[in-house]
């Protein structure tokens, strides 16, 4: 089938048939307040960086990018500290150097954001080329439960809008966002093609209901768990990770399909890429399932070291009696009532 032609598969619409508690994406007339004047300003930036062709959004996003590395100073210790925890063979020289690249990408991930926002299908299929799409679309056009595995690449939110214009439609987890107009921002884009959110706290039998029906079922499973999860390898380092993934398989019969997305170089897009299906999963371990798991992610992460979202915390939550990898954040001043 050619991944490109987005008239040539049939996408089959999902029904809100899930309690959302963030479904609604109409304006509330609290947010017009001109306290959130610069919130929508800048919403508006991110959707005329959108507008523009991809290859100007690659080398205006890589500068930005580049010009955040001299900046952020605590996200560049995050970064600089998980290098040296995953990729201790590289010299210091190289991780410093596959950081600046990472921050470049970062750039690219930021203003291509507004692609997303309200993009044609399209433009879309001229844009990302999807890699062994035969892999999910067997199995969608049987009807079989499927959970597509999203570890945390920067080209994630594209890759999301891809697929949802031009695979399928889904139900994901969805964090709220502590600022309103971003977050009112975020679900309409991700909500445009049919998908739905549920937030964390909502009741997951609804859930549960809905990917056995068929529906696919977005998961991003590669961030510090806190107590509530246990500890693995990731790429060598016990972390704490939420060992939900096999629990969702088994409860659903649901296969398992990781799925990573990867910008191209000198702006010619993204690759969505399919990879096969976890194999003798879930094996009914959760130790064992969540390293299977861990370790899928870690081979990929070998392949585009510089596009894994290394800004995050992944180590924040340490075993008992270790010491922290990160200095403390610093507290945000309380505002006045």
């Amino acid at each position: 089938m050619n991944s490109r032609a987005a008239s040539s598969y049939r996408r089959r619409p999902v029904r809100a048939r899930v309690r959302t508690s963030t479904s609604s994406s109409r304006i509330d007339r609290a947010l017009l307040h001109p306290k959130h004047w610069p919130s929508w300003l800048g919403v508006g930036a991110i959707f005329a960086f959108g507008r523009l062709p991809f290859p100007l959004i690659w080398a205006l996003g890589g500068l930005l990018g580049r010009l955040g590395y001299l900046l952020a100073g605590a996200r560049r210790v995050v970064v600089r500290r998980n290098l040296a925890c995953c990729l201790p063979h590289l010299g210091r020289w190289e991780r410093e150097r596959l950081m600046i690249a990472h921050f470049g990408w970062l750039g690219v991930a930021a203003l291509s954001q507004g692609v997303g926002w309200g993009a044609s299908p399209e433009r879309l299929s001229r844009l990302v080329r999807i890699r062994n799409r035969e892999r999910i679309d067997t199995y969608v056009a049987e009807g079989r439960p499927i959970i597509v595995l999203v570890p945390h690449f920067i080209g994630l939110e594209l890759g999301g809008a891809a697929f949802t214009a031009l695979v399928h439609s889904g139900v994901y987890m969805y964090q709220k966002i502590r600022n309103p107009v971003v977050d009112l921002q975020v679900r309409r884009a991700r909500q445009q093609y049919g998908s739905l959110s549920i937030e964390r706290q909502d009741d997951l039998r609804g859930l549960i209901r809905e990917i056995r029906k068929g529906t696919p079922f977005f998961y991003l499973p590669d961030q510090d768990g806190g107590r509530r999860g246990i500890f693995v390898p990731f790429c060598g380092v016990p972390a704490s990770t939420v060992p939900m993934l096999g629990r969702f398989a088994a409860m659903t019969d649901a296969v398992v399909i990781p799925t990573f997305a990867r910008f191209l170089p000198w702006g010619q897009g993204l690759e969505l890429i399919f990879d096969p299906p976890m194999a003798d999963f879930p094996s009914g371990d959760p130790e064992r399932d969540t390293t299977q798991m861990n370790a899928l992610i870690e081979a990929r992460i070998a392949t585009m070291p510089d596009q894994y979202f290394w800004v995050h915390r992944r180590f924040k939550t340490r075993p008992e009696g270790e010491a922290p990898l990160y200095p403390p954040k610093p507290r945000r001043k309380k505002r006045k009532q």
